[in-house]
């Protein structure tokens, strides 16, 4: 019988005792399963994040900010600058024929979750009446919009969902007056973390002359690199020019980046006290196989196919942990809806995205573990000399 036949042979033979060993297996499925879970559903939250904000936006679509500021919050736009660059000729035309342009502010408010006391920061946008015209994907599912020069809010649907309060004809109290809630919308992207209002408005309200941006859209899309050159080269203004899908987008980058370093910090650890499990509980079986492994190696049967049973098993166990342990993260945390700190210090609110990718990478690391761990017993079990295998008997 050739190589390739032993090995089938005996990896069969092996594969189909595991069963009397079930209970040291089953500490290599659930290790690996712990970590597997753990991993996909952390990183499925920086995932949910990225795929919020990236949502946020549209290739047509150009947020404008003060030179060298990295979020609304930290950008302020006088009224001069917020008028001289809607003039751009790239700006497309809106329905009235004047510049296709909103200047937005953001301020911090805060509002409380249900059953807490304390408050939480949330973002307040100023749109101005076009703000809504350039985002057709927003639309308002309860009330109506407000009426600009009233203090009237609609929220976003995620934020009513996260924070009490929010039911429309509500009354919030910010900077010692009353708002009322008179709508409820849904845009599919960050926005539905925030509350909106009346441009001049808020800015009355909180002593505010300029904006915090200024959303506009491209008559052509291709004209955004000429557009930026053209206020970057313009002595009057400082601001920097970004695709509001690029933007948002960069806004998630940090909160990423530490998500996966966490992710990995804590899924190395885990995955060590695993593959120390399995690397126990793989040379337990081979010493319970001692004698069988001696009687296949006096037939014959030669040091790869016994190193090849070994690590079928480790790598069919770690499999099935990984399985479960992906299962357990989808199950649990796909769809789940939390809130976290943005780059403003305000609540976003999105969902856990545990995607096909993770799935996989979360399998790919249960092999990783598996074929570590099982390397060294398998090693070990075809090193073992046939006269000391079968006196095991």
């Amino acid at each position: 019988m050739g190589v390739i036949g032993q090995t089938r042979e005996i990896v069969l033979l092996n594969l189909r005792s595991i069963p009397s060993r079930l209970g040291a297996s089953l500490v290599i499925v659930v290790g690996i399963a712990g970590v597997v879970a753990v991993m996909v559903a952390m990183l499925s939250m920086s995932a949910g994040l990225s795929e919020t904000l990236a949502a946020t936006g549209d290739p047509d679509r150009v947020v404008v900010l003060r030179g060298g500021s990295t979020s609304e919050l930290a950008s302020f736009l006088d009224r001069a600058s917020n008028t001289l660059v809607r003039q751009d000729p790239a700006v497309a035309r809106a329905s009235d024929g004047l510049p296709a342009a909103s200047g937005e502010l953001i301020v911090i408010t805060e509002l409380s979750r249900p059953g807490q006391k304390t408050g939480v920061n949330v973002s307040m946008r100023g749109v101005e009446p076009k703000g809504f015209e350039l985002r057709p994907e927003l639309r308002v599912i309860a009330g109506r919009r407000f009426k600009p020069g009233l203090r009237e809010v609609v929220v976003g649907s995620s934020a009513q969902q996260q924070f009490s309060g929010l039911e429309v004809g509500q009354t919030l109290r910010f900077r010692g007056s009353s708002w009322t809630i008179v709508g409820v919308f849904e845009s599919g992207d960050a926005h539905e973390s925030e509350l909106w209002t009346d441009l001049e408005t808020l800015q009355g309200a909180f002593g505010r002359s300029g904006v915090s941006s200024l959303l506009m859209r491209l008559a052509n899309r291709d004209s955004f690199d000429a557009m930026k050159a053209r206020l970057g080269a313009d002595p009057q203004l400082n601001v920097d020019a970004l695709r509001e899908r690029d933007y948002f987008g960069q806004q998630s980058a940090n909160f990423t980046r530490q998500i996966s370093f966490l992710t990995s910090i804590v899924g190395l650890i885990m995955a060590l006290g695993a593959m120390f499990g399995a690397i126990n509980t793989m040379y337990s079986a081979v010493s319970t196989r001692t004698a069988e492994i001696g009687t296949l190696r006096a037939l014959g049967f030669g040091r790869v196919p016994v190193i090849a049973s070994v690590m079928a098993e480790a790598l069919l166990l770690a499999l099935a942990g990984g399985v479960f342990g992906s299962g357990i993260a989808w199950a649990l945390f796909n769809g789940y809806t939390v809130s976290t700190l943005g780059s403003g210090f305000t609540q976003i609110a999105f969902d856990f995205a545990v995607t096909p990718a993770l799935l996989v990478k979360g399998l790919v690391w249960s092999l990783a573990i598996g074929f570590v761990g099982g390397l060294a017993p398998a090693l070990h079990a075809a090193r073992i000399p046939v006269t000391e295998a079968l006196r095991a008997r």
